[in-house]
């Protein structure tokens, strides 16, 4: 009698807290316009028909969308890595955290408008890969891939333009903002561009010519907030409904570009 007792009680504190959370302030969320937007704001509907309140704020700035977490203007975010937030933890004296393990990873591939295959790549052709480390470094990993280049071993996501070892048709790497690589497209031969940029600008994932699909832990887009906001109750009640099979199904049928990671089904 006793442990049914406990166990009524524990069911209606559980309700009780619940019904703060959907009844609190709504949870505000930042993310990047394009691919990611479009599945907060799937998520964010999802939440709605649960009873809670998520309002889902795209930036294009993606300093900016943790600095508005870093100053507490906005609860978390969702649109980078945790290899990214390292790099600006240190660079910029944030202090924020990933939250759970659910999320997405973002592929990169080699576009061009000049050529149809790897094969028709020139002496002396520019190719243009991101200026951000990490996704330089997936760029040019996959143009050792492609046997354009051939890079100094062991660098994994560190390497940089500066490990080229051979270069045999002499490429000139160009490096740009990522949020450029697609649109220089016109005035070099390839370019390194994430599905996150390509998809906004009109492109088209399965025109690349090659295409880097790797899952890494350090790769996966996730949630992201100060360590005093990680276990707000309407935080974990947001990535609860993220983490479901609607949203992974989500993934797989509107974003078939993208990979779910980390999902519990």
């Amino acid at each position: 009698m006793k442990k049914l007792l406990r166990l009524a009680q524990a069911v209606g504190l559980s309700l009780a807290l619940t019904g703060a959370v959907l009844a609190d302030e709504p949870l505000k969320i930042a993310t990047s316009a394009g691919p990611v937007g479009q599945l907060a704001a799937f998520a964010a509907k999802l939440a709605k028909e649960k009873g809670q309140d998520v309002k889902i704020v795209e930036l294009s700035d993606w300093v900016a969308l943790n600095e508005v977490v870093n100053s507490g203007d906005i609860d978390a975010n969702l649109f980078q890595h945790g290899t990214y937030l390292a790099i600006q933890n240190k660079q910029r004296g944030f202090n924020l955290v990933q939250v759970d393990k659910v999320g997405v990873i973002a592929p990169v591939g080699l576009f061009s408008k000049k050529i149809k295959s790897l094969d028709e790549i020139k002496a002396g052709d520019s190719v243009a890969i991101p200026n951000e480390p990490l996704n330089g470094a997936r760029g040019l990993i996959l143009l050792e891939r492609a046997g354009l280049i051939k890079l100094a071993p062991g660098k994994g996501f560190s390497v940089s333009r500066f490990d080229i070892i051979e270069n045999p048709k002499n490429l000139k790497i160009v490096e740009l903002d990522p949020a450029q690589t697609y649109r220089s497209l016109d005035d070099v031969s390839l370019a390194l561009v994430n599905i996150t940029y390509l998809i906004p600008a009109g492109g088209d994932p399965k025109s690349a010519l090659l295409i880097d699909r790797t899952v890494d832990d350090g790769l996966v887009l996730r949630f992201t907030a100060r360590p005093d906001k990680k276990d707000d109750p309407r935080l974990r009640a947001f990535i609860e409904v993220f983490n479901s099979p609607e949203v992974k199904q989500f993934i797989e049928q509107k974003l078939p570009a993208f990979i779910p990671a980390g999902f519990s089904s």
